[in-house]
């Protein structure tokens, strides 16, 4: 087969391979009860006040089960984590729509945080290994992510839609009940779904040294934790648009019929995103420096404007640009990690997000209360200004492809310290011998602060003295002397 077919097969094989995984992420999405929730809600008895303790403890679950689920992902199955995850969210969609009260209701709600927390960084780590598994680069990540992403957002936008008509025909607690099967669904789709084997690559160890490994990579990393904190913002920022955004069209007085269309097209930026992603070339400075400059400017106009169509239109635009630069990030902490992590580490952005979530939202609340939303804006400007600034930092700092990684070791000095995927793209010359003294120095020291990076270099070494080994036989065969 020539290059130029391989090529070409490539991205039939991965969509071959990743049609289950769409069409499980499409019908967990159809969640038909989520645009009637409040209204529900108010039926079976909330007020302000119970929402608000609902709120808490769905924030309680959700970062205390999202590194542990992560790390149950990378030991046993992140595929059957997942179907774990949707018996969590038919479970809770279920007694969600048995509930009478508002005790019932809140323990529904918790297990739904079971499902986020299980969910969370999952699917990503997946996506990541199957393109790793089928093209051997991390190149067309960003363009399968935001592919699946395009196909949950559109399910988020049917089930709004679908969910509102269904609960005016029939009740908003039929929605409940009518997400069930879909669920069902979508936990057949999951077992359909071939899953990547890297993260089980290497020869396991301990739990307790597994979890170790996991926290350390995220806490003494410096490029992981600069990557993380930048998912974790931007998952941040992005939570208080989605949150916070409609309260604008109140104080702007907006006429009900315009909420229908505003969180539509709010929800369909993460699709959208997910299709910009892989053509607006982001390992161009020129175009982060861009992206930069915009998240920050459009969350200003939200603080600025008592426009209602330029506020609509900004907090479309922020959203948008979040989705981006989310899943972009999403790729640099994947490509800093190894894969027997991957889906703990990932898992560990949602936890901090959540972490951060509260007490930033409640600042932006009481000021919102106090001083009005506008200048609440100022909290989302001053975060999305944090998210820019690091998002350039990692734009100057990521590492080089595999081929301009060789050719550095030619004519620039070795860094203080090498990232993962920096030593995956060097480990060949490793081997061969031809690394110069300060690379390989490097090289060694990453080894030696890196247990993951350690196990993958040793599993390499078996691999290829293996392989030597066979050759040595098969030279030494006589000619007539047949393989067996």
């Amino acid at each position: 087969m020539s290059g130029a077919e391989v090529i070409a097969a490539t991205p039939r094989t991965l969509a071959r391979r990743l049609l289950p995984l769409e069409i499980a992420v499409g019908l967990q999405g159809l969640i038909l009860w989520v645009a009637v929730e409040k209204l529900f809600m108010t039926q079976i008895g909330f007020d302000a006040a119970s929402i608000g303790v609902m709120a808490a403890a769905y924030a309680a679950v959700v970062p205390l089960l999202e590194v542990p689920s992560g790390i149950l992902a990378d030991r046993w199955s992140r595929n059957w984590v997942m179907v774990c995850a949707s018996l969590a969210l038919a479970a809770s969609s279920l007694l969600g729509g048995l509930s009478t009260s508002v005790t019932t209701y809140v323990l529904a709600a918790m297990i739904l945080g079971v499902y986020f927390a299980m969910n969370s960084g999952t699917v990503d780590s997946v996506v990541y290994d199957v393109v790793m598994e089928e093209t051997g680069s991390s190149d067309l990540y960003e363009t399968w992510i935001g592919r699946v992403r395009m196909v949950e957002s559109s399910a988020f936008v049917v089930s709004a839609l679908v969910g509102g008509v269904l609960a005016e025909w029939t009740s908003a607690r039929f929605t409940y009940f009518a997400s069930v099967p879909l669920i069902v669904l979508a936990v057949l789709a999951f077992l359909r779904f071939d899953e990547p084997r890297l993260h089980r690559s290497t020869e396991p160890v301990s739990l307790r040294s597994h979890v170790a490994l996991t926290f350390r990579t995220m806490t003494r990393q410096r490029d992981v934790v600069r990557v993380l904190l930048l998912a974790a913002l931007v998952a941040l920022v992005s939570q208080l648009v989605f949150e916070f955004g409609p309260v604008w069209l109140v104080v702007l007085a907006a006429p009900a019929v315009l909420y229908g269309p505003y969180w539509a097209g709010l929800v369909s930026t993460l699709g959208l995103g997910g299709y910009l992603v892989s053509r607006l070339r982001l390992e161009r400075r020129t175009t982060v420096v861009v992206l930069a400059l915009l998240g920050p400017l459009v969350a200003a106009t939200l603080a600025l404007s008592q426009s209602l169509a330029v506020v609509v239109v900004a907090q479309i635009v922020l959203a948008l640009v979040l989705a981006v630069v989310g899943i972009h990030a999403g790729r640099l902490l994947h490509d800093s990690v190894p894969s027997t992590i991957r889906a703990g580490v990932a898992s560990g952005v949602g936890t901090l997000s959540w972490v951060l979530f509260v007490p930033v939202s409640l600042a932006f609340g009481w000021l919102a209360r106090e001083q009005g939303v506008h200048r609440s804006g100022w909290i989302l400007t001053g975060t999305a200004m944090i998210v820019s600034l690091l998002l350039v930092v990692s734009a100057v700092r990521r590492a080089p492809v595999a081929a301009e990684a060789v050719a550095a070791t030619e004519r620039a000095p070795a860094p203080e310290d090498l990232a993962c995927r920096e030593l995956v793209d060097l480990v060949t010359d490793y081997f061969d011998g031809v690394l110069e003294p300060g690379w390989r120095a490097g090289f060694e020291k990453h080894q030696d602060d890196c247990d993951g990076c350690t196990e993958y270099v040793a599993q390499l070494r078996i691999t290829l003295q293996a392989l030597k080994g066979l050759d040595r036989a098969e030279a030494a065969r006589p000619a007539d002397d047949p393989p067996h």
